[in-house]
């Protein structure tokens, strides 16, 4: 069995173990060099006791990525825009989980990351990410732009019924929370134990950064000529891991729920990571540690009105397991493979 060999940037933080806990065990694959600068010279076991394996951190090593069929950026912005150019001409798939390439008009990069997009070029070859939506385009990719956590649970729910067009395409309102660690590890206040235990608070309220994204992606699919335009608030819940978003929007005439749920089954029928609720809700419990996505849909007191309920692991189908699931894409091997996790329940 052929093994590929890839190489992880940005490898100590939340993304980036959860990539070191998916990749070790996965059969197809060796792991070739892990880059963080604050733990090189230190092996994975030294840092982290319960990884048990020999492999050490070092400086980013650009000879070493160059050697890779896969490079990972689990890195804060500006880090993978700085090196992907490099390793993509080098003949390296490049998979950024950071916001560097999801932002395909570089003004708008500029007014939400407060900075210059430094390689236009990369940008304009950068694939959208989300696996269920765009597979043809990403298995060709050598640049895939990981999509964000809050995106990935709402454009899996709208996209398809926007595309059917049983949806109102304005007017659409997005209730998402999330768990802490989708806030990384920086020390600061709003992060600590103390601050967010019995605490529910709703954040970035007058403008997230995962707006454009989700703006931009839900239009790909619109009926309409005007691009989509929603309102989206994030919350932040006392939990670790996990992000429910309710989604409520207005059906077309005569659309009814059960189009709703042939919409999906259409789309996802042959998903193995969908998983569509009829008689129930989902909870963060139920995809807790997957990459699966669960979604339901009601119609309150039979009125117009249609909400979602749509839940992820924003670890996992929010970021690594994504990121995984489209290296296996790629590398044209099964997209399950490391990626059978049952739910944590308990």
């Amino acid at each position: 069995m052929k093994k590929f060999l890839i190489g992880i940037v940005g490898s100590t933080g939340y993304t980036g173990l959860e990539l070191l806990r998916l990749l070790i065990p996965h059969p197809q694959i060796s792991i070739h060099t892990i880059a963080s600068r604050s733990q090189a010279g230190q092996s994975i076991a030294e840092v982290f006791p319960g990884f048990d394996s020999p492999l050490c951190f070092e400086d980013v090593n650009m000879a070493k990525l160059k050697a890779c069929d896969v490079v990972f950026y689990a890195t804060p912005h500006q880090v993978a825009m700085q090196q992907a150019g490099e390793l993509m001409q080098a003949g390296v798939k490049v998979i950024d989980l950071s916001a560097d390439f999801r932002l395909q008009d570089a003004e708008q990069f500029v007014k939400w990351y407060g900075c210059e997009h430094s390689d236009l070029t990369a940008l304009e070859q950068a694939v959208y990410g989300l696996t269920e939506l765009h597979r043809a385009n990403i298995a060709n990719a050598q640049l895939i732009a990981n999509p964000g956590c809050y995106p990935t649970s709402i454009q899996l729910p709208l996209a398809p019924l926007l595309q059917a067009g049983l949806i109102a395409e304005q007017g659409i309102v997005i209730d998402s929370k999330s768990g802490i660690s989708g806030a990384g590890k920086s020390l600061n206040l709003g992060n600590l134990y103390t601050e967010n235990d019995e605490n529910f608070k709703a954040y970035g309220v007058s403008g997230h950064r995962h707006l454009p994204e989700i703006e931009q992606e839900l239009s790909r699919f619109r009926q309409g000529k005007a691009s989509i335009q929603v309102t989206f608030v994030p919350h932040l819940l006392p939990l670790t891991r996990g992000i429910e978003s309710t989604i409520y929007c207005q059906l077309a005439q005569g659309v009814s729920l059960a189009d709703i749920y042939q919409a999906w089954q259409d789309c996802y029928a042959d998903e193995p990571f969908i998983r569509l609720l009829r008689a129930s809700i989902p909870t963060t419990k139920q995809v807790r540690g997957t990459n699966r996505c669960a979604m339901a849909a009601v119609m309150p007191q039979g009125r117009n009105t249609l909400v979602i309920s749509s839940v992820i692991d924003n670890l996992m189908k929010g970021a690594s397991g994504q990121a995984v699931q489209n290296m296996n894409l790629i590398l044209g091997i099964d997209e399950c493979i490391g990626l059978k996790q049952l739910p944590l329940l308990a």
